[in-house]
């Protein structure tokens, strides 16, 4: 059976656009009062205010989670305004396109503090809720590259194996607590994600590259989230067309390393 998830609190970071925004809509709709958590306040007023003129509940928090103190307040202060949280939703990241030899050692900690340990940040104030109540939904945004590295992109998916990895492992955790937890595996969506990993980076050759097919909408993520939270799953893929091809590639890896050169412009 479905869980309705009418007045059920939810928290959701990197909610100021692309995915996070989608899926605060979406659990907006399904009748979930939502927390919108991210840097930019003015981003976070608007989907607020587009979630109130379509009948739903949203607050929005400024929030930063490389900040542990933050994100905590961002848990407390979403349950003060809506009462016992639900779920908790760890989106928030970013990504740059830059060979792992190019890459410092600052860049990999900094993309490892947002990505991963923002995550962390994240999660963690709202378990020890969920464990207390012996209920509650952890999701966290990985990525369908966090099961197979491309060029390029090598920092960001080792931040994406390791929440992969972290979700894997608090699932069986947190599983005889009665608390779900869900991977969210999306290809690529169109978001400013692509815009952050040019300004970062001076150029996309990979992204550029990728084939139309794998390149969705973010309200397609949204809809898989949703879904998950009425009916909770281990991971969560957003295409199967994704799903199958990685599996390819992993079981192929010469057939791997052709694409991967296509995809880097080396054809």
């Amino acid at each position: 059976m479905a869980i309705d998830l009418t007045g059920k609190p939810m928290a959701i970071t990197g909610a100021s656009s692309g995915i996070g925004k989608a899926t605060a809509i979406a659990c907006a709709k399904a009748g979930m009062p939502v927390a919108l958590g991210a840097r930019r306040m003015d981003k976070l007023e608007a989907v607020a205010e587009e979630i109130r003129k379509i009948g739903g509940i949203a607050t929005a928090i400024q929030l930063d989670v490389t900040s542990v103190d933050q994100c905590r307040a961002f848990i407390e202060k979403t349950e003060a305004e809506f009462g016992a949280l639900y779920a908790v939703f760890a989106n928030a990241g970013y990504g740059f396109e830059r060979p792992i030899h190019e890459t410092t050692d600052d860049d990999v900690r900094e993309i490892f503090e947002a990505n991963f340990f923002g995550t962390l940040n994240t999660i963690q104030p709202a378990v020890e809720r969920f464990i207390e109540r012996r209920m509650g939904h952890v999701l966290i945004c990985s990525s369908s590259i966090g099961k197979m590295a491309i060029p390029g992109y090598g920092a960001y998916c080792a931040t994406k194996a390791a929440q992969w990895h972290v979700g894997r492992a608090m699932r069986h955790e947190l599983k005889p607590l009665g608390i779900h937890v869900s991977t969210i595996h999306p290809i690529g969506t169109r978001t400013e994600f692509s815009q952050e990993v040019r300004r970062r980076s001076g150029g996309t050759d990979v992204i550029s590259n990728t084939p139309k097919t794998f390149i969705q909408p973010p309200d397609r993520v949204a809809k898989a989230v949703v879904a998950c939270l009425k009916r909770p799953r281990t991971e969560v893929w957003t295409s199967l067309t994704g799903r199958l091809g990685l599996g390819c590639l992993s079981m192929f890896p010469w057939f791997a390393d052709m694409a991967f050169d296509r995809l880097a412009g080396r054809d």
